[in-house]
């Protein structure tokens, strides 16, 4: 069976939710954040980064929550979370995944560590600016990519979405997305209509 090692509120959501998605049977295994066990001997041997998300299926070990969702998704093709390879669409899919995670994340953690995460001793506020203008200019493309669409994709949701939705999700909740991002808020509520992604979420 398909065991999984998640934390809530982090990077593991999004394999967690992909799993619902494809309704497969798997284990949840929840790792403990805040009593440093992601970093026992025995759990990182799992994930030598000593992170959350990290898959086992069989003798396959696998960390980062773009790959495992990647894999999840190629490994059920019936659940249509990827389009079919060398189709434009599956290049189009690997663009939003790649970009949630060269794109889109880097700035909304930096804003996340410089006015909340860090000691505020620590915190460097000509980042945080920075990291905003360059977020803004991230949001706006990808509003630009929904006009006229439901999903990323088109009328098909995927693990891009998954990807990028949850991404977008964590912006919102720092307060990040803006009222000119109406195609943005509108895609965030059909994501959060989705029964997969409540199951994933709510805890």
């Amino acid at each position: 069976m398909l065991k999984l090692y998640y934390a809530p509120m982090s990077r593991a959501v999004r394999p967690r939710w992909v799993l619902e998605e494809i309704g497969a049977p798997y284990e949840l295994v929840k790792i403990d954040l805040s009593k440093n066990e992601q970093k026992r001997p025995e759990y990182l041997a799992i994930n030598p980064n000593g992170t959350v998300p990290a898959l086992e299926d069989g003798d396959l070990r696998l960390f980062e929550s773009a790959a495992i969702c990647q894999y999840l998704a190629d490994k059920f093709p019936e659940a249509r979370l990827a389009p079919p390879p060398g189709t434009p669409a599956r290049g189009l899919y690997y663009q939003w995944i790649h970009y949630a995670m060269s794109g889109l994340e880097p700035p909304a953690v930096t804003i996340f560590m410089h006015t909340m995460r860090r000691p505020e001793a620590e915190r460097i506020p000509r980042l945080v600016d920075e990291a905003r203008v360059q977020l803004g200019a991230v949001l706006r493309v990808v509003e630009g990519a929904l006009a006229g669409r439901e999903y990323l994709l088109g009328s098909q949701f995927s693990a891009a979405d998954v990807m990028i939705g949850s991404t977008l999700r964590w912006c919102a909740m720092m307060g990040l997305l803006g009222a000119d991002l109406p195609r943005t808020t509108a895609y965030l509520e059909r994501l959060a209509a989705r029964p997969a992604q409540q199951r994933a979420t709510t805890d």
